[in-house]
């Protein structure tokens, strides 16, 4: 059981890293696509909605195996599993993160941008010091439901052989004729979940979602 347990932390790690580099990647890729979208210049407009219409409509599980393979297929080049497990996540998330964006931006009165420019506020300032702590306040609970989706899908990564928890307790499962190690690795989700849903709630509670 120690062994299995210590096979089971180290997939974490990588299912870890899958997920932080997701994130790292996937938040800011996700505001350009979210500015991309509402642009006025309609080329880049159309171009962005078709992308995020194309992550958000086909599976995740269905890119993976794309990014992993059509690389090969279309230019003659290949990288290793894990780059090909992330550029998948941080494309599909990054969809998600831009419309998650893109509604918190449209929910704030364009009479607040006026009222700054009046007042000789520059377009930076106003951004960063007045629209961007409304936006974060809108979105978070939006934002923080995704997270917590990223951290189970990362058990998807296994499609293309990336050794993350679930595939190492998958292989375990079959190599042991047991369901113990699936049952380990369900608490070990439900742990990482429970950490990210409790730090999101300490940050509703400071940005006044309860009083």
């Amino acid at each position: 059981m120690a062994s299995l347990i210590m096979q089971m932390l180290e997939g974490t790690v990588t299912s870890l890293r899958i997920f932080f580099l997701t994130l790292i990647f996937s938040l800011p890729l996700g505001f350009v696509v979210a500015k991309g979208k509402m642009t006025a210049i309609r080329p880049i407009r159309w171009l962005t909605d078709l992308y995020i219409q194309i992550m958000r409509g086909t599976p995740l599980i269905l890119q993976l195996i794309f990014f992993y393979f059509a690389p090969f297929y279309l230019f003659g080049v290949s990288y290793d599993r894990f780059t090909a497990c992330i550029v998948a996540f941080v494309v599909n998330y990054s969809a998600y993160f831009a419309e998650i964006y893109r509604s918190g931006l449209q929910s704030i009165d364009r009479g607040q941008h006026e009222a700054a420019k009046v007042l000789g506020f520059t377009r930076p300032y106003t951004f960063f010091h007045i629209i961007l702590p409304q936006v974060i306040k809108k979105i978070m609970p939006a934002l923080g439901n995704e997270v917590i989706t990223l951290v189970k899908d990362t058990a998807l990564a296994q499609t293309i052989g990336v050794a993350e928890l679930f595939r190492v307790a998958q292989t375990a499962s079959s190599r042991q004729f047991s369901t113990v190690p699936i049952f380990i690795a369900g608490i070990f989700y439900f742990v990482m979940n429970y950490i990210v849903s409790r730090l999101f709630s300490v940050a509703e509670r400071k940005l006044g979602y309860y009083r």
